[in-house]
């Protein structure tokens, strides 16, 4: 007879694959035959999970249509089984995914519009940290700048694309009443994504961009100053800080 732990992996396993045999012997008759018993459980399963992608990824189930949805969400999780207890990590990856997808391949800036939905939703669910305070820094000699550590306060997602995804998100909102139209020839975005008293979306130019890149990469003030300062000669780090600071973006710094 299979141990617990192999019954386990077998039930695991044929939740979003064909039911193998040395499970379905064990599982016991009711009303319906056993095997027809794990169908509606299965059925279940991926109806909850497909709802739960739902609520992460709105605006890509708007704009493919709930049966385009549904079967990506289908083919995802059979692919990316939920490896977590908890259920808002469901969907990590989504993005890359459809990205190799072939249904979507034509729907270029679809996985972008993934990227975004994703990072609004970590944004959203992120721990609860206060911002750093400026006042902190007071305390730093200034021999010291170049090898401060800013940390981004969790809610902080960056998103980059080659295509207008903020336009494509605004749009496909539930409220949204304006005009409908959208150019993909408007370029791409730099985003930052952050959790204030609401999660908010704002675009960042260049030089911005590469500046908290860099630090959400771990780099020092001067390896920072160099990404922004590569891409815009003329950038002024210390008002750059002063903003990013004061509006919440970092939540500390080490030296």
């Amino acid at each position: 007879m299979p141990s617990l732990r192999e019954l386990q992996r077998a039930f695991s396993a044929g939740v979003f694959n064909e039911l193998p045999a040395e499970l379905a012997q064990h599982i016991r008759a009711g009303r319906f035959p056993g095997p027809q018993h794990f169908q509606i459980y299965r059925n279940n399963v991926c109806e909850s999970l497909t709802n739960a992608l739902k609520a992460v990824y709105p605006v890509v189930e708007r704009l493919v249509g709930d049966g385009f949805f549904r079967y990506a969400a289908d083919t995802f999780m059979r692919t990316h089984p939920l490896s977590s207890g908890n259920l808002h990590d469901f969907g990590d990856g989504f993005a890359e995914f459809l990205e190799s997808f072939p249904p979507s391949q034509e729907l270029v800036y679809l996985p972008d519009v993934a990227r975004l939905e994703w990072a609004w939703h970590r944004s959203y669910h992120a721990a609860d940290r206060a911002p750093l305070a400026l006042k902190a820094l007071a305390a730093i000699a200034p021999a010291q700048y170049a090898d401060l550590k800013f940390m981004l306060h969790p809610s902080v997602q960056l998103v980059t694309s080659d295509y207008p995804v903020l336009r494509i998100w605004e749009v496909n909102q539930s409220a949204y009443a304006g005009d409908q139209s959208i150019d993909l020839g408007l370029g791409g975005v730099k985003l930052l994504v952050i959790r204030r008293q609401q999660v908010q979306i704002e675009s960042l130019n260049e030089a911005d961009y590469a500046l908290l890149s860099a630090c959400a990469a771990g780099a020092t003030l001067a390896q920072a100053a160099e990404a922004a300062l590569r891409i815009q000669s003329d950038y002024n780090l210390i008002l750059a800080l002063h903003r990013h600071a004061s509006s919440g973006v970092f939540s500390d710094f080490s030296c």
